[in-house]
């Protein structure tokens, strides 16, 4: 839980705006998940949620959503005009928070569709916001790198065991995404 905190500190609470990154590549790339709030909690949410739900979901829902988000890009690469996905980008963050919170299990292949509807509007930000000189491979395997990350750490909640101690604890941390998610909404409307 400390790397996440120390995450958090490091995002930016603001929205991951079009046009907000100039540098091209890979590092650029990688970079986008942590500089931004709503892209950091929703890529962990993803991972704790996929701990929480145990046996598949583990690893359906933490490969669903990178597979998923690069399909999203491709509208947003190509200047497809999206409207509303910085509202979804913040529902995100919400549901997934509620989802922990109240330790939602549901069918896998149900959260992994939620997921990927998800997915979708966090790849096309990160489409829409590639530099138009960025060579798009690099900048593509940068954020997807950095969200497989992002999803390990969700999912390394896992390791601190199925205590009562444990499970209240995520779902705590839950609410905490919750709430940052409507935080969010908010100054996305």
């Amino acid at each position: 839980m400390t790397t996440f905190g120390l995450l958090c500190l490091g995002a930016s609470p603001a929205f991951a705006h079009i046009g907000a990154h100039d540098a091209i590549g890979l590092r650029a790339g990688f970079a986008h998940p942590f500089s931004g709030l709503d892209h950091l909690l929703a890529m962990i949410a993803v991972g704790i949620w996929a701990a929480q739900m145990k046996g598949n979901a583990k690893w359906v829902l933490p490969l669903t959503f990178p597979l998923i988000m690069v399909a999203g890009a491709v509208p947003g690469f190509m200047g497809v005009d999206l409207p509303g996905f910085e509202i979804g980008i913040a529902t995100s963050v919400t549901v997934l928070g509620v989802l922990i919170a109240c330790a939602v299990r549901v069918p896998t292949r149900l959260a992994a569709a939620l997921v990927a509807a998800f997915a979708v509007v966090h790849g096309y930000a990160h489409g829409a916001e590639l530099p138009r000189q960025a060579a798009a491979g690099f900048y593509g395997a940068g954020f997807i790198v950095a969200t497989a990350l992002l999803h390990l750490i969700g999912l390394s909640a896992s390791a601190f065991g199925n205590s009562r101690l444990a499970s209240n604890a995520l779902r705590l941390l839950g609410g905490g995404i919750a709430a940052c998610g409507v935080y969010l909404m908010a100054g996305a409307v």
